[in-house]
């Protein structure tokens, strides 16, 4: 095991390298100058089209398999887990403070990131006999980019179906088993069968069974999880001013050790704040868009849209809210990590219910975590060996559930980020080289838009 966890260490020091969070970030920068700044300037429609799209119904305008409304929240059924308690509190750890700030840096480019994978995913996505919609990045790949670059959307497909079993899976299921056990005391194994019989009863019902699962569950535990924060928050209002200028002064300056924190130089707080953005939101990975495919829209701007929203709710709000809530109360330098740190956190301000309020919050987003990344698995499989692999893929995703409850956090943790990097990079050049179909998309749609507004002016 050591040896393994050498190699991949290796391996990890070079993917998540300089040169991959240029890409990132870069890339994410390109798309959101490319779109004039679109992904910022329409968050607002981007919500009222999220709210108008509960209850799309199928029709010769609209056809997929689940509303925008349940598309988005499957994406953020997948996004919004353990990267939003362990992940921000593992980049604190590392990183420092300043880490915090670049992750604000990762998801407001990923903004634009997200809005383009979701366009491509419905523009280029494909409809089985059945009625069945497939897209993602191996679509567009394939759809836009030609046979020549075939190779490439293989690539994505292959890392797709192995990735998830990392930042999807076993990583979601340990960080559960860990703080159900340092909380209730409960062994890791218990939980990891209780977790795996969960997830094989809603995955028999595909997709129209997890999206309603999401759609319900999503937003319950998200205001409730969200709401927590806020009254930590409020606790601390005297001490955000100062959280707030660690943040941005230690994400330009080394952070100097405290406590049981060891100290951080900047490319730590860049490289961890980035990595666990990535890990957190999902933008630029390509696995999102696989949901969004599956949208009741014949419009991909729309839905890209309505996609967007995923990274800034992620990242922008929860993420931002336990970072806060883990600086202001001081216990960053306790030499704690993971999801023992941000329940650490909460219990300092709420002694007796917040390290119970993360538990259950984590074990909840975890669940649906581990729901939405096998749809995304299934897909990536469906692409490589058609629908006949599905059923085995599901059952070694269920039991994959225990085992990752019951192996060592670091070496998961270490495996999901290598992984991340290598479904980044296929990704990430197909945005590229399509970013031309999505300007034009974009301004053929405002256009509609504004011809559809002056007509409307006239005819008043």
């Amino acid at each position: 095991m050591e040896t393994l966890t050498e190699i991949i260490g290796a391996i990890n020091g070079v993917v998540w390298g300089p040169t991959m969070l240029v890409l990132i970030l870069g890339v994410g920068l390109f798309l959101m100058l490319g779109l004039r700044l679109m992904p910022l300037l329409k968050l607002g429609t981007g919500f009222k089209l999220l709210w108008q799209g509960r209850n799309t119904k199928p029709n010769e305008q609209n056809s997929g398999e689940i509303s925008p409304f349940q598309a988005l929240m499957t994406a953020l059924s997948a996004t919004i887990g353990t990267g939003n308690i362990a992940g921000v509190a593992t980049a604190v750890f590392m990183g420092g403070p300043g880490a915090l700030f670049w992750m604000w840096c990762t998801a407001m480019v990923g903004m634009a990131t997200k809005f383009s994978e979701a366009v491509l995913a419905v523009k280029f996505r494909e409809v089985d006999e059945n009625g069945n919609h497939y897209g993602g990045p191996m679509y567009y790949i394939k759809n836009g980019l030609g046979s020549r670059w075939a190779w490439l959307g293989t690539a994505f497909a292959i890392f797709g179906a192995i990735a998830g079993f990392g930042i999807g899976n076993t990583v979601q299921s340990n960080s559960v088993a860990d703080v159900l056990h340092s909380n209730f005391g409960l062994p890791p194994l218990a939980t990891g069968l209780v977790l795996m019989t969960l997830v094989g009863a809603v995955l028999i019902g595909g997709i129209r069974r997890i999206g309603a699962v999401a759609s319900t569950l999503v937003p319950l535990m998200a205001i409730a999880y969200l709401f927590a924060g806020l009254v930590v928050l409020g606790i601390n209002a005297d001490k955000i001013p100062e959280a707030l200028s660690l943040v941005f002064t230690h994400a330009f300056t080394p952070t100097a050790a405290a406590g049981g924190f060891a100290g951080a130089a900047v490319w730590a707080a860049i490289r961890f704040g980035v990595a666990r953005g990535v890990f957190s939101n999902e933008a630029g990975l390509g696995s999102a868009p696989i949901a969004h495919a599956a949208a009741r829209t014949n419009d991909p701007v729309r839905q890209g849209m309505i996609a967007m929203l995923g990274t800034f709710l992620d990242t922008i709000i929860v993420c931002s809210i336990t970072g806060l809530v883990i600086i202001t109360t001081g216990v960053w330098t306790s030499g704690a990590t993971g999801a023992a740190l941000t329940s650490a956190a909460f219990a300092e301000a709420l002694p007796g219910v917040g390290n119970y309020i993360v538990a259950v919050s984590l074990a909840i987003f975890a669940f649906t975590t581990i729901l939405g990344w096998s749809f995304y698995g299934e897909r990536c499989v469906v692409f490589l060996m058609g629908p006949r692999a599905v059923k085995a893929y599901r059952l070694l995703w269920i039991l994959a559930v225990p085992v990752g409850a019951t192996v060592s956090l670091d070496f998961i943790w270490l495996v999901a980020d290598t992984l991340n990097a290598m479904m980044a990079l296929p990704n990430l050049i197909a945005l590229v080289l399509l970013s031309p179909v999505v300007f034009k998309l974009v301004r053929e749609y405002f256009s509609r838009q504004a011809e559809a507004e002056q007509t409307k002016t006239v005819s008043d």
